[in-house]
This record gives structure tokens, C-alpha cells and sequence, in this order.
């Protein structure tokens, strides 16, 4: 894990390798400690990941409902296929494509969109 604060209302975590039950307390650490400085958008870059288990996917919710309770969005970036499958599967995808506050976006068709 990496994280770019070169954008203060924008910081950047880079999660590579596995993100599972003995690797996600860090990351959910991080995740805490950005969203309480106050960020715009959180963005969670998982380019380099390798592996998730379901430690793993109950952070990026973790993150988001936090996220919702802040005001700050929470974007996926570099989404590996297997990811954006077990996004979709568990439903989590269009938990994250609600905006802070509101109802779902919906991309073309009334389908939900999210940023990855």
C-alpha cells in the first residue's frame, strides 16, 4: 500500500498484492485517517492487486459508508476484472455509484454507473 497526498482534496491509496484478513487492518487505518481530513474523493487504486477475500471487500464498504458519513466520495480506479466480478456479484458496485447523500447515478439505459 501507497498513498499520493500530492492532491489534498483528492488523496490517492494504492493497493497492491493481497487485500485480505491479514492485510486490511492498514488499509482501513488509512482509509480513517484520509476521509477524517476531509477529502473531496478518496480514490482507491487497485492496479496492483493480486487477490481479495471477503476481509478485503468489507473494507472498500467500510470506506464508502464512511465515506457517505464525511461527505467525501469514494472512486475506484484500475479496477482488475476479478475485482469489478465480485463488485458486481455482491452488489457492491451500485452501492458505490450512489452519490454522497443521495439516490443511485444511473449511466446510459438508467443502469448504475461508478467510476473505477
Amino acid at each position: 500500500m501507497s498513498v499520493d497526498r500530492a492532491d489534498p482534496q483528492a488523496p490517492v491509496i494504492r493497493v497492491g498484492g493481497d487485500l485480505a484478513y491479514t492485510t486490511a487492518t492498514p488499509l482501513r487505518v488509512e482509509i480513517d485517517r484520509l476521509l477524517g481530513t476531509g477529502p473531496a474523493t478518496l480514490v482507491l487504486d487497485f492496479a496492483d492487486l493480486q487477490f481479495i477475500d471477503s476481509t478485503g471487500l468489507s473494507v472498500i464498504v467500510h470506506a464508502w459508508r464512511e465515506g457517505q458519513q464525511l461527505g467525501s466520495t469514494v472512486e475506484l480506479r484500475a479496477v482488475p476484472r476479478f475485482l469489478e466480478t465480485i463488485l458486481d456479484m455482491t452488489g457492491v458496485t451500485g452501492l458505490l455509484a450512489r452519490p454522497v447523500g443521495g439516490e443511485p447515478a444511473t449511466g446510459p439505459e438508467d443502469q448504475p454507473s461508478i467510476t473505477a
